[in-house]
């Protein structure tokens, strides 16, 4: 027998289609582009800050978590850099610089780092960062006050606002082709819901997301929108409204379709984007937050871990010997 060939046993996978979480993330990141753009063109040069330090604090925060936990550094995967863009997309243009800082390490040091780096956290990191800091410094991320020195020739009162402490009649003077253009106030790159539609078409073609997550939030939103519409026209918003405000565009596509807090097989996905979308609205309509999106992904990353015992039935059966 000739020893220079064995037979070599490994673990699956036994196969490696060649992707790589840098490529991913970068992939992303490339998607945010159109969205991004709109924000920057709006609000010019402070918008660039933002998402400039929120990205390097992002970076900085992990690779001073991997030399502290002696881990590998991994800020060359691209996770910390997407994470620290997706935050300054969410926070206004005229965020303190303190602000982003603090926010940069709360999503990479509580949200993820802690529980062991990418692919360990239970919650999606970015709005870990976030909803800390919207419950801690709440006037800060009012879009209405935070935004209310600039003037770019559209509507700059919180349309999300504007429905809840003036009613369906008041938001009427809003144009829906407008909103969806991204000419509303708001996070630096929340608000282009074409730019947000486009990258998310981008990604489920290229295969770095699934659609039925996607697809089943934006039903969700739309189908609990309404059937509060219906119920009472004049108090509750209809679902068009709802689907170009506020996040649900980028809930949708980048934040709800993060790998590690969301499910893997097609029920589990269906059901975690449906419940993302039906929360969000439920938030919006009888909670006290404007938008409900973060809040309504964090608690639908709570339930992945049951959501993903509901998995196909195995094909075959153990056959025990005579």
């Amino acid at each position: 027998m000739n020893n220079s060939k064995k037979l070599i046993v490994s673990h699956a996978p036994h196969w490696h289609n060649g992707s790589s979480i840098s490529a991913k993330n970068i992939n992303i990141i490339f998607a945010t582009f159109p969205a991004l753009l709109i924000g920057l063109s709006y609000y010019g040069i402070p918008a660039v800050g933002v998402i400039a330090l929120s990205i390097g604090c992002a970076m900085i925060a992990e690779l001073l978590m991997n030399l502290a936990m002696k881990r590998e550094i991994s800020i060359s995967d691209g996770s910390a850099a997407l994470s620290g863009l997706l935050l300054g997309m969410l926070l206004p243009a005229s965020a303190p610089w303190w602000l982003v800082v603090i926010g940069s390490f709360l999503v990479i040091v509580i949200g993820k780092q802690i529980f062991g780096g990418i692919g360990s956290n239970p919650l999606n990191p970015t709005l870990i960062g976030y909803a800390i800091l919207m419950i801690s410094w709440k006037g800060l991320l009012d879009y209405n006050e935070a935004l209310l020195d600039y003037d770019l020739g559209f509507i700059m009162s919180y349309p999300l606002a504007t429905l809840k402490h003036f009613g369906v009649s008041a938001i009427t003077k809003y144009d829906m082709i407008n909103l969806f253009m991204g000419k509303q106030s708001g996070g630096i790159g929340t608000t282009c819901g074409l730019g947000l539609l486009i990258g998310g078409f981008y990604l489920l073609l290229r295969g770095f997301i699934r659609w039925e997550i996607s697809l089943s939030f934006l039903v969700g939103v739309y189908v609990s929108a309404f059937l509060f519409n219906i119920s009472n026209p004049e108090g509750y918003a209809s679902p068009l409204f709802h689907l170009l405000t506020g996040n649900i565009m980028l809930g949708a596509f980048f934040l709800a379709t993060d790998d590690t807090t969301s499910p893997v097989n097609f029920i589990p996905m269906l059901i975690f984007g449906l419940g993302c979308g039906i929360m969000t609205v439920l938030i919006r309509n009888l909670g006290v937050y404007y938008d409900g999106v973060v809040f309504a992904i964090l608690l639908m990353n709570i339930t992945n871990p049951l959501l993903d015992k509901i998995y196909p039935k195995a094909i075959g059966k153990v056959v025990e010997n005579a």
